[in-house]
């Protein structure tokens, strides 16, 4: 397997994916990074954003993901996530009224830790809305 990467994504629940790949980018927090065979060794939080997987040159899927850890060796990359959704799974209009909810929590919100919830909460989702398009 020395021309493809061992791609593992992990959420808390289960594992979501196992495949050798050509290349996955990650959104780590200090700007998207490639995975090739042959990397050098590195572990980075991950920030909300699109992990996209590659087969060849072309992207093969595309997963949004809330966060997480990503582990790089030679020739493997785990990324273990807050939470994982494929991007084709994303549906707009829940989405809206997940959205809606989140505003009426944020609204009704009493404590500095209610807002900040609130606030991620809206922020994620909106981030969520604006992949989906």
């Amino acid at each position: 397997m020395a021309d493809k990467v061992q791609f593992d994504l992990v959420s808390p629940e289960r594992q979501l994916r196992s495949e050798a790949v050509d290349m996955i980018v990650v959104p780590g927090t200090e700007g998207d990074f490639g995975v090739l065979p042959g990397h050098a060794p590195v572990i980075s939080t991950v920030r909300p954003g699109v992990l996209e997987i590659f087969q060849g040159t072309t992207v093969s899927d595309r997963i949004y993901i809330t966060g997480g850890i990503a582990e790089v060796s030679n020739d493997r990359c785990t990324v273990l996530a807050d939470e994982a959704v494929p991007v084709a799974d994303l549906d707009r209009a829940k989405l809206d009224v997940r959205i809606k909810a989140a505003e009426e929590r944020l609204a009704a919100s009493k404590t500095d830790g209610e807002q900040y919830t609130a606030n991620t909460t809206i922020a994620i989702l909106r981030e969520l809305l604006a992949t989906a398009r």
